[in-house]
């Protein structure tokens, strides 16, 4: 699509908002720069030769500022507990649906309780962990659905090779560490709940060429909250392997680095999605490179669909309810590969 249409990033500068600027380039659009830090804006602007608009999500006019004449606008900034509620509200005074690229659980269950009545009052939408976490995992497990309307189970296994937390990740976590109080989440019986026992290792039976691998069962991600608004599925659970949950939360360990002309870090990862109905089973199978880069395509590809009105939802929804979640994961072959196992 050469659409030469604008699209607000809040957190452009950020590791994954670069990816984001970039990715919208490819495809066409035009990215207005925008978000806290005015230097880092700045030198981004020199480098891309785009429009900075630094906004702070305290000061509503500079966020208006910010989105005046765009199309859309993506949120790549966390903690999302803290930014995500006021660009969504200065998207609804602009008319413009909003994307983020959450992990953190509690700020997508607050855009659904918060934003659901209100976005489908004004017609508009509100996509919430359109990335890696939270978007790919409800596209895969709504692919692998076909044509069951419920399920009893549905289990996303997660074996990335490594996982190099960027600052955002840890501030991100840490905030959700806190507002947990030490507890876990996980989705059962239909509804999220707290735990604070340890969670559970098993072995996971990943594809070849992964083999069995360790992982923590219980390892809660977005998908818990992405799923169930819109699938009714009592019992969704995720996983990760258990050398790349250490990564993560290890204190030392280092930040990404890029590996090729793209930016991309070395990561690779498998998703692989197992949903349950009765004694019948069916699978996906997602595999690809750097769990950040891929969330710019992820995302893109969701603005594009959106603007020239491929979508099937308005309000506050997740990807698998927005779009055609086959035809969606099929328009992602350069960047993911996806198998469908029924």
């Amino acid at each position: 699509m050469e659409s030469g249409l604008t699209v607000a990033v809040f957190g452009a500068y950020g590791h994954t908002g670069r990816f984001v600027v970039a990715q919208l380039r490819d495809r066409g659009f035009v990215p207005i720069l925008s978000g806290r830090d005015a230097g880092k804006l700045r030198a981004l602007a020199s480098e891309t030769g785009l429009d900075a608009r630094p906004a702070s999500v305290d000061d509503p006019a500079s966020l208006d500022r910010a989105l005046a004449g765009a199309a859309a606008v993506i949120n790549c900034a966390g903690p999302f507990a803290t930014t995500a509620a006021p660009v969504i509200e200065a998207a609804l005074r602009a008319g413009i649906p909003y994307l983020d690229v959450a992990a953190e659980l509690e700020a997508n269950t607050d855009t659904f309780t918060h934003f659901t009545d209100r976005a489908r009052a004004a017609g508009a939408l509100i996509v919430p962990a359109m990335a890696f976490y939270g978007g790919l995992g409800d596209l895969l497990v709504t692919a692998a659905m076909g044509d069951w309307t419920a399920a009893d189970e549905a289990h996303i296994a997660y074996a990335l090779n490594s996982w190099h937390p960027t600052p955002g990740t840890r501030t991100a976590g840490a905030v959700s560490r806190e507002r947990r109080g030490g507890g876990r989440l996980v989705f059962t019986n239909g509804q999220l709940e707290y735990r604070y026992d340890t969670p559970p290792t098993v072995e996971w039976p990943f594809p070849d060429p992964m083999g069995p691998r360790d992982v923590i069962a219980e390892f809660t991600m977005a998908d818990v909250i992405t799923v169930p608004s819109h699938l009714p599925i009592p019992e969704v659970r995720t996983y990760m392997t258990v050398e790349a949950a250490r990564e993560v939360t290890a204190p030392d360990t280092p930040t990404p680095t890029p590996v090729d002309p793209h930016g991309r870090s070395a990561q690779t990862f498998l998703v692989d999605v197992v949903v349950r109905s009765g004694d019948t089973e069916r699978r996906a199978v997602a595999t690809g490179q750097d769990i950040y880069a891929v969330t710019a395509p992820l995302v893109v590809e969701a603005v594009d669909r959106i603007l020239t009105g491929r979508t099937k939802a308005v309000g506050v929804a997740s990807a698998g309810e927005v779009f055609d979640a086959p035809d969606f994961l099929r328009a992602l072959s350069s960047h993911i590969s996806v198998e469908l196992r029924p």
